[in-house]
């Protein structure tokens, strides 16, 4: 089938319109002028946190802004190949057209995404917590199969990881595992994977070859910021130490490093133990914690404003994605209907197509409930 090229450029603009109509480009270009001056003080390097703090922020700046004005310049390159190849009769002229035109909706689409992340919390970085579920032995697995499919994910994209906990399960697999994604808009792209994740598969752990159906749940909450209002009073606080520990519970070192932190009125624990010292290990228990107890309470002022509103529902249901391998190969998210057959590229990370899916779809239900 031919492919209209008029009405896809012309879609295309009217995409990168609304994207610019959001984008604020002004701020942009106000805080890379403001960075770069910050970036050339002869004592920046002087506080080596903050001077990479300083030329991170610079270098995502300037890549976000590029993102956004160098867009109109190669949908207007697409447009002048398109003319070449009309005018020529140029059969591979307009093929190549038509791979260019594929590569900038994509990426037109994946700036249209970034404009629907306007929620209280979307711009932040990410904590990623996930636990194994029903299922035994299969269930852990499936838990480590999902921390290797988001730091794929990350890695493919060049976001910075950190693996803050793992609780090894004793046969195989992660009883736990937290980390973080230390991007902008890390919390807004991936809150959309937050909820019971379901693999049917042949068990490798099982002798007679029999179907297995497993559960693993992710827990996604925004990084807390300084400038964030959650003071936790230490009486709240059950604070307790032991041995970090590897696969087949082996200790991994000699000193009772690792914390597992307890916030007593609502029962809320966390565990760290990848830091080298109890104190580093304490401050990044104490970080996650007052991130989860931020979401908890914005979670309670939205049931409450619902409540008040007279209109309660429910939110995602508990079994948000499947990743079938028998049968037959499908990965379905059963909110957006979005699926794929290449099962072992979404576990190598390519969730793309399932992120955006997810954040269309909770823009349109929020526009449905407003």
């Amino acid at each position: 089938m031919a492919v209209d090229f008029t009405q896809e450029i012309k879609d295309l603009r009217t995409t990168m319109d609304s994207v610019r109509e959001v984008t604020d480009l002004a701020r942009l270009e106000a805080d890379i002028i403001d960075l770069e001056s910050q970036a050339a003080e002869p004592t920046l390097w002087d506080d080596q946190e903050r001077a990479q703090q300083v030329t991170s922020s610079l270098s995502r700046a300037k890549a976000e802004y590029d993102r956004v004005t160098s867009m109109d310049a190669r949908i207007d390159d697409l447009e002048v190949l398109v003319e070449m190849g009309e005018e020529e009769h140029d059969q591979a002229t307009l093929d190549e057209a038509a791979r260019e035109l594929a590569a900038v909706t994509k990426a037109v689409g994946e700036l249209e995404v970034r404009t629907l992340l306007a929620g209280e919390y979307d711009a932040r970085e990410a904590v990623v917590t996930i636990r194994s579920g029903a299922g035994g032995v299969d269930a852990a697995d499936f838990a480590e199969m999902l921390l290797r499919m988001y730091l794929r994910w990350a890695e493919r994209h060049g976001y910075p990881t950190k693996v803050m906990d793992t609780s090894y399960a004793e046969e195989a697999g992660l009883k736990s595992a937290t980390f973080e994604v230390n991007v902008p808009y890390a919390y807004g792209n991936l809150s959309v994977e937050g909820g019971t994740h379901r693999l049917v598969r042949i068990s490798p752990f099982d002798n007679q070859g029999r179907r297995q159906t497993s559960f693993a749940a992710v827990e996604v909450i925004p990084l807390i910021e300084g400038t964030d209002t959650i003071e936790i009073p230490e009486s709240e606080l059950k604070i307790d130490v032991f041995r970090s520990s590897g696969p087949g519970g082996q200790s991994v070192n000699t000193t009772d490093s690792a914390v597992r932190m307890t916030h007593l009125p609502t029962g809320t624990v966390v565990s760290m133990q990848n830091e080298k010292s109890q104190i580093q290990n304490r401050a990044a228990a104490l970080r996650v914690m007052q991130s989860r107890l931020l979401l908890i309470k914005r979670a309670e002022e939205a049931a409450e404003r619902k409540e008040l509103a007279g209109d309660i529902k429910a939110s995602w249901g508990d079994q948000m994605r499947s990743y079938v391998l028998h049968p037959y190969q499908m990965v379905k998210d059963l909110r957006t209907e979005h699926e794929v057959g290449n099962t072992t590229g979404v576990f190598d990370g390519d969730i793309d197509g399932f992120i955006e899916a997810g954040i269309r779809w909770r823009r349109a239900q929020e526009k449905a409930d407003s």
